[in-house]
């Protein structure tokens, strides 16, 4: 973070101070005393299970300058109403001073599926051309986007940022605190349907990161996606295209996918859509695994090209571009012979089928495939239906075994016994051990296993196993 002393905190944030206005903070900002450095600013926030409050005082005394919290603490603090608002006025307050200081451009990117992909390639198209702070896993939200606001500085010329939302207006939020130079919108999607109300009302939350752009931003916008495509009427400035269809900006045309589930394809640029005023082309083979990932990978390439990376270094770097979060179509070669993917990280309908086709794909007609699902979260009334049609997609695709993991995915075991899998190429149990004891039995050389679910399922935990161990089936777990 850039360099405030306790007053200019006080000052941003409208808070009380308690503290000598000349004491200084430029390390990290935390919300994680154990996170804390040297002249780090604490954010005490009050959680569900702990408050921030309670840790205070460790925090200076690891090396904390200055608390932001709720009421006086016998630490130097400066006290606010509320302080997940203050982080968030704080933050916009320090990105405000970096754009007036210099060319610091801002990338804020949603969607239902792909944010964290999306944002993860876009740190690599863009790192090379200069400083670029990138949110850690997914810090999408009210405290997760502030604190990645907070990581830049003087020397930061790009400011990545994943915006999620589960509600109209939660965007709107966000980009008062960070209002965008260039905004992406991937899918409008079924995640978290539950708590919108409906696709049309995702639609709407998600045209917030459009109309929040900040003066003469640039939409990019997927041309594939219909809802996407008419956020194009609510931009208050120039938009860019990307998908598959021609009238794309930015396509990908020739597209193939090989046997370990890796997508080629020439990317065609149309002229005025890069920084520059030419149209070109360059092929581009991607290092993740699943077809979705070229949405990913356009959007990506859009906003790059966009920010000035010239379309040879777009092509380049996609392709040398890896998976760095965490559960995310993330693949292991294990020893014995067993291919793992591991997308356990979060689960809607959408994501559930594109792991999927995936696993069909890498597992071909020589591989046995192994679909283990949990359950899909936050899809409200539209929950027993949308579990049931994955049940039947899986059938479909010709799934060897299905392992249905939870009461809360039932329908999955439901929808795949009604399509006409049953006996032992469908099996239910009751929680991650039980899926983990029959794994150990069942699992032999030359298996393709998908682990997939909402995080909140614990199947990450399976997923971590399956990926570490490596001996023969049948055995003993490494």
């Amino acid at each position: 973070m850039i360099e405030l002393t306790a007053a200019q905190v006080a000052a941003a944030t409208g808070g009380r101070l308690s503290a000598d206005p000349a004491v200084r903070v430029g390390g990290p900002v935390v919300v994680d005393s154990r996170r804390v450095g040297p002249r780090s600013l604490f954010v005490a926030l009050p959680g569900e299970h702990v408050d921030g409050h309670d840790f205070a005082a460790g925090a200076v005394a690891a090396g904390a300058t200055l608390v932001l919290a709720a009421r006086e603490l016998d630490v130097p603090c400066v006290v606010v109403d509320d302080v997940q608002a203050a982080l968030g006025e704080l933050a916009r307050h320090v990105l405000a001073t970096l754009r007036e200081r210099g060319d610091l451009r801002v990338v804020g990117v949603t969607g239902s599926v792909g944010k964290t992909t999306t944002k993860d390639l876009l740190g690599q198209l863009l790192r090379p051309e200069g400083p670029t702070v990138v949110p850690r896993g997914s810090f999408n939200n009210e405290i997760g986007l502030p604190l990645t606001v907070l990581e830049a500085d003087e020397t930061t010329r790009f400011l990545v940022l994943e915006m999620g939302a589960s509600g109209v207006g939660h965007l709107t939020y966000l980009t008062r605190i960070a209002p965008p130079d260039v905004s992406v919108v991937l899918v409008v999607g079924s995640a978290h349907l539950g708590e919108f109300g409906g696709i049309d009302a995702v639609a709407r939350a998600k045209a917030e990161i459009v109309t929040g752009l900040a003066p003469g931003g640039v939409a990019v916008l997927n041309a594939d996606d219909l809802r996407v495509a008419a956020m194009a009427d609510a931009a208050p400035g120039e938009v860019v295209t990307f998908g598959t269809i021609p009238a794309a900006d930015v396509r990908a045309e020739d597209l193939g996918i090989d046997r370990t589930g890796r997508a080629s394809f020439t990317l065609r640029v149309r002229p005025g859509a890069s920084a520059g005023a030419d149209e070109g082309r360059a092929r581009v083979t991607l290092g993740l695994v699943g077809e979705h990932h070229v949405t990913n990978a356009l959007a990506a390439a859009a906003a790059a090209l966009r920010l000035g990376v010239a379309l040879p270094d777009v092509a380049a770097r996609l392709s040398d571009a890896r998976a760095l979060s965490p559960h995310r179509m993330q693949v292991t070669e294990r020893p014995d012979g067993i291919t793992v993917i591991d997308d356990s990280y979060n689960a809607n309908p959408d994501s559930m089928r594109a792991a999927l086709k995936a696993l069909a794909v890498m597992a071909g007609r020589d591989r046995r495939s192994v679909a283990v699902l949990g359950e899909m979260l936050e899809l409200g009334d539209d929950s027993r239906v949308a579990h049931d049609d994955i049940g039947r997609l899986v059938v479909r695709l010709n799934v060897k075994l299905l392992v249905v993991v939870g009461e809360g995915a039932g329908g999955i075991h439901d929808g795949a016994t009604q399509e006409g899998s049953w006996g032992d190429e469908t099996r239910f149990v009751p929680d991650v051990e039980a899926a983990s004891a029959l794994l150990r039995e069942e699992l032999r050389e030359g298996d393709v296993v998908l682990v997939k679910a909402s995080n909140g399922s614990g199947l990450w935990r399976l997923g971590d196993e399956l990926a570490a161990a490596g001996t023969a089936p049948g055995g003993d777990h490494a």
